[in-house]
């Protein structure tokens, strides 16, 4: 399973922020130190400072190359931060959710701590998190108004910052272009909205069932098939939960829409396998074996379609979600301990800026990523927006071992992105017998399963509130 795979799987419930405000007007903070006043915190470390943070996430030694890479930006780092001492935790996973609960609860996690996007409800209700609000800024983070407010909006709460992105995914639509080209259709140009998406599928099951190929997959089960229709009806606009989070809000006409077209695909037109996913990893095989020509996912999937099935590069391809309108975001950040110091959040938010958030540095250094073995093209990280988008596709593009081409119709537009609705794992749940009946029964009645399915996210929103 990939590491996106994973935090699908077992992320907890978000409970999602509001709008990015200036940290100019931001309160002062008190943290486990003391008190800073806003200007003190808005103020970068400065590089005379003598201080000590921990910092997890450090590459294990089995992944030998992201190891060095580490090692060699903390020395980086130190030419610049000379004073500054980076104790770092080598941690593989980065998050075991079960040991990450219990860190909270004991107060143990690093001073500078990893964790998923989906996290931050559990770690304020801990009370765990330094509110950041104050510390950043374009002179801690230069790049900060170049990343998408939707990515910040994820870390924030009640209009306070709590964490830095390091890396994101937003869904789309992965192809096969050489199914696509053997089919008689154009790599270059797939499709983008679901009456697209029909029309290919059915052309490459005709042409290629032959050879046990077929157009299109989807997801039913696993909570992956609640996922999907979320990505789904995410990309034709619908939310599957209310902005205030407190009721569903899916059982709209563009929703029936897509779950008919599917419906149609699978028992009309016979461009679906008879059997659809049931758990995380059933439509990545596909795809990596060369069995369907399309499905919904994220760009990681790529790479594990490569490593583990032996998929090649040049033969996949992404698209925006079908739709165009909204892309469900997953991802994940740092945070930083409530019991840090005013110059340990400091050195923190300087260390993140180094290593994740600075073009041609720590994770953009993709000279060094290609030299290292490492594949450089996939358009992940996805956060930065605008000229710095533009700068961050040209340096990939010059160390690119994968053809980047292949992603400019997924990368080439900025589609907004939205996060996990609050209660992801348990919706996808429930949402999961929405796509099984569509996928598995041919009489299934939309309208039926779609009302079902609301009273019981209602009621389990209720639950929760």
């Amino acid at each position: 399973m990939s590491r996106i795979g994973y935090r699908r799987l077992v992320a907890v419930a978000l409970v999602a922020g509001i709008g990015l405000t200036g940290t100019a007007c931001s309160s002062s903070k008190k943290d486990g130190s003391g008190s800073t006043s806003s200007a003190d915190a808005a103020t970068p470390l400065d590089p005379k400072t003598k201080v000590t943070i921990s910092v997890d996430c450090e590459p294990p030694t089995t992944k030998k190359a992201e190891r060095r890479e580490w090692t060699d930006d903390v020395a980086a780092f130190n030419k610049i931060y000379p004073n500054v001492t980076i104790k770092s935790k080598d941690a593989f996973p980065c998050e075991d959710p079960a040991k990450f609960t219990a860190q909270l609860q004991a107060g143990t996690q690093t001073d500078t701590f990893y964790s998923y996007y989906t996290d931050l409800a559990q770690v304020l209700d801990a009370g765990q998190a330094a509110d950041i609000s104050d510390y950043v800024n374009a002179k801690t983070i230069p790049n900060l108004a170049s990343i998408d407010p939707s990515v910040l909006n994820v870390l924030k709460d009640g209009g306070k910052l709590y964490g830095l992105p390091t890396s994101n995914y937003k869904m789309g639509l992965i192809y096969n272009r050489k199914i696509f080209q053997e089919a008689g259709l154009d790599p270059n140009n797939p499709p983008t909205t679901w009456d697209e998406i029909r029309q290919d599928a059915k052309v490459i099951s005709d042409k290629l069932g032959g050879k046990g190929i077929t157009g299109y997959m989807d997801n039913s089960g696993g909570n992956q098939g609640g996922w999907h229709l979320v990505s789904e009806m995410n990309g034709v606009g619908v939310r599957a939960v209310s902005e205030d989070g407190t009721k569903a809000a899916f059982d709209t006409a563009a929703t029936k829409q897509v779950l008919q077209t599917l419906h149609d695909m699978r028992w009309t037109d016979k461009s679906m396998p008879a059997d659809p996913g049931v758990q995380w990893g059933d439509v990545q095989k596909a795809m990596g074996t060369g069995k369907i020509g399309m499905y919904v996912g994220a760009p990681d999937d790529v790479t594990l379609e490569v490593q583990q099935y032996h998929a090649d590069y040049k033969d996949l391809g992404m698209a925006p979600i079908p739709g165009g309108k909204i892309a469900l975001m997953g991802g994940n950040d740092y945070m930083f301990k409530k019991s840090d110091s005013p110059d340990q959040i400091k050195a923190g938010i300087a260390w993140i800026n180094f290593k994740y958030l600075t073009l041609g540095k720590g994770q953009f250094n993709y000279a060094r990523t290609k030299a290292d073995g490492l594949p450089v093209g996939l358009p992940e990280p996805f956060f930065f927006t605008g000229s710095a988008k533009d700068q961050d596709n040209q340096l990939k593009t010059a160390s690119a071992t994968i053809p980047v081409d292949n992603f400019k119709t997924y990368t080439g537009v900025d589609t907004p992105v939205l996060a996990e609705p609050p209660n992801a794992q348990k919706v996808y749940t429930v949402l999961d017998t929405v796509m099984s009946g569509v996928l598995t029964n041919k009489g299934a009645d939309i309208d039926k399963l779609l009302k079902t399915a609301t009273d019981q996210v209602n009621q389990l929103l209720a639950a929760s509130s």
